[in-house]
């Protein structure tokens, strides 16, 4: 009994020590967007020990300290605009929609495989499992020509539908996994019944396949939301989303490490916000195939 309770105990603590590894990293850059440069640079290191600021979020979402917008500066002398509330802006749409899209496409699309028999099906699986293989750098150039063509450069829908393209494929292979999980007897029963497919797929299959689109949606919000490479090569002046403006947190002085922190802070509340709002359905989308009867 003892040793039972001592094995316990020494997992708790192992439990907590990695916990409080992996969230190190994020605590230490919130802590940064609340210093001044003279705290991010001291040595030793401060944790804890210092003068608090939010002049770092007043440059990065230009607001003063009565939180009035527009009466913030918010170009350095080094030449950098920090103003980034429209480029958050931008990434939230630019993931929702993108996330919308794929979700929506790749339910149809997946359940379409997992319960319909048809020939080639198994070598278009694989074919859709490639496309996702298939280095991003390899078809930039490409959709840059493309997206010219029907003028779709610097636009939210060209950058919704290259995003949602890039996250169809993964969609597509995690909901057929969780679609082929829910017994398919349940589909023949109401045929029988005399339901139609799609009856059957908007009221039958698709709310017991909410974990899997929770657990999809997220994945497909978060790599949007990280995604440079595509915004980069598509984007021009108009939008650009905060992986690719936070280059421009290097000045002709240095880099603006401050109010980088107080923007990557700010952008980690969204995402954080979509996980909050589908966490019931998250965790058993995330364990769905895991056990088989």
């Amino acid at each position: 009994m003892r040793q039972s309770r001592t094995a316990s105990t020494v997992r708790t603590i192992a439990g907590w020590l990695v916990v409080a590894i992996f969230f190190f990293p994020i605590f230490f850059w919130t802590s940064v967007a609340f210093r001044d440069a003279r705290d991010i640079f001291s040595w030793p290191p401060k944790f804890i020990d210092f003068d608090p600021t939010v002049r770092n979020f007043e440059k990065v979402f230009g607001i003063s300290l009565g939180f009035g917008y527009g009466t913030q500066e918010t170009v350095d002398p080094g030449g950098g605009n920090f103003y980034m509330a429209p480029r958050l802006l931008d990434s939230i749409i630019v993931a929702t929609f993108s996330t919308i899209l794929a979700i929506v496409v790749a339910t149809l699309a997946a359940y379409c495989l997992s319960r319909m028999h048809f020939r080639g099906r198994h070598e278009f699986v694989n074919w859709v499992l490639s496309t996702r293989m298939m280095p991003p750098v390899a078809v930039a150039i490409p959709m840059f020509f493309i997206f010219k063509q029907f003028s779709l450069l610097d636009t939210y829908l060209g950058v919704i539908l290259v995003h949602g393209l890039m996250n169809l494929p993964l969609a597509v292979l995690l909901m057929k996994s969780f679609f082929d999980d829910i017994p398919a007897e349940i589909d023949e029963s109401a045929l029988l019944d005399g339901a139609s497919r799609w009856t059957i797929f908007r009221r039958i299959v698709l709310p017991m396949a909410k974990g899997g689109i929770a657990a999809s949606a997220v994945l497909c919000f978060i790599f949007s939301w990280t995604e440079f490479l595509f915004v980069l090569t598509l984007t021009q002046t108009g939008i650009k989303t905060v992986p690719v403006v936070s280059s421009t947190f290097v000045t002709s002085i240095g880099t603006a490490w401050g109010n980088m922190a107080a923007l990557g802070a700010a952008a980690i509340v969204p995402a954080f916000i979509v996980i909050l709002l589908v966490q019931r359905h998250l965790v058993r989308g995330l364990t769905m195939g895991s056990l088989k009867q």
